[in-house]
């Protein structure tokens, strides 16, 4: 791979990640557009996630200090605000359908899942599911362990490429009563543990072919561009939606489904 393409691929990751219209699902567009289509495809996308992945912990790194010492405090029996403790739990409870199903279809997401034309009806229902949310979103429940499973199951949508993982759990975070403030800031500190493990597994994976080779060097560049990307697309989305609705990424994902049809 090109040091351009994988700068390319970084912006992507970075861009699309945490707006939801689906990272997965555009790097296997750009891909296609491209003509990218490398054994280690799916292990390069998953470590330029895990940089993108950074940006999140970077922005948030208040919000994970906070939770690191509500964890240990718990553990070494000392005093903590119910609310602390509800929303730890709720990140725990949340995760964990994502990771069990995610080792569970790992082969699959290598060979069926990267379809295109898998990924355009996935951006399409992607986007009926977050129509859906706004439609019946009622902001009338705070967060607790029950709701937060339930959207950790909104989660496991994102394993299908173009769905988009904060899509689906702003979506979940809204059926399920928060309201949107409430809904972005739990869907991207969930986002923060199965991103993380899963760029970790990858990098394990492909050690062998990061140093000293052009495998190597590319993923830096596009890590890097991902890291830097998703810092700004970060706070793109949080300022945005303070006052607007998810529409406009309902839109441009309908846009891109027809445009997928009309390209391949």
């Amino acid at each position: 791979m090109s040091h351009f393409v994988a700068i390319i691929l970084g912006a992507v990751e970075g861009l699309t990640e945490f707006i939801p219209i689906s990272s997965s699902g555009h790097l296997i567009v750009v891909r296609e557009l491209l003509h990218v289509n490398d054994s280690n495809g799916l292990a390069f996308d998953a470590i330029i996630q895990l940089a993108a992945t950074l940006a999140l912990v970077f922005y948030f790194w208040k919000d994970i200090w906070h939770l690191i010492v509500t964890f240990f405090k718990f553990i070494f029996g000392r005093s903590i605000e119910q609310r602390d403790l509800t929303f730890l739990v709720a990140i725990i409870i949340g995760t964990i359908p994502a990771v069990i199903l995610g080792l569970f279809l790992e082969k699959t997401l290598e060979t069926l899942f990267r379809n295109i034309h898998l990924v355009a009806f996935a951006l399409l229902a992607g986007s009926a599911l977050m129509w859906y949310a706004q439609r019946v979103a009622k902001h009338n429940k705070g967060l607790h362990v029950k709701n937060a499973f339930i959207i950790g199951l909104y989660q496991c949508l994102a394993l299908i490429p173009g769905i988009s993982r904060s899509g689906a759990t702003i979506s979940g975070g809204l059926i399920e009563g928060l309201d949107q403030e409430q809904a972005v800031r739990f869907s991207f500190l969930l986002s923060v543990p199965i991103l993380i493990g899963s760029g970790l597994k990858k990098l394990f994976e492909v050690r062998h072919l990061i140093l000293g080779n052009t495998f190597g060097s590319s993923l830096f560049l596009g890590s890097i561009t991902a890291f830097i990307v998703g810092l700004l697309s970060i706070r793109f989305l949080i300022k945005y939606l303070k006052t607007n609705n998810l529409n406009i990424f309902i839109y441009y994902r309908i846009a891109l489904f027809l445009a997928i049809f009309l390209l391949f």
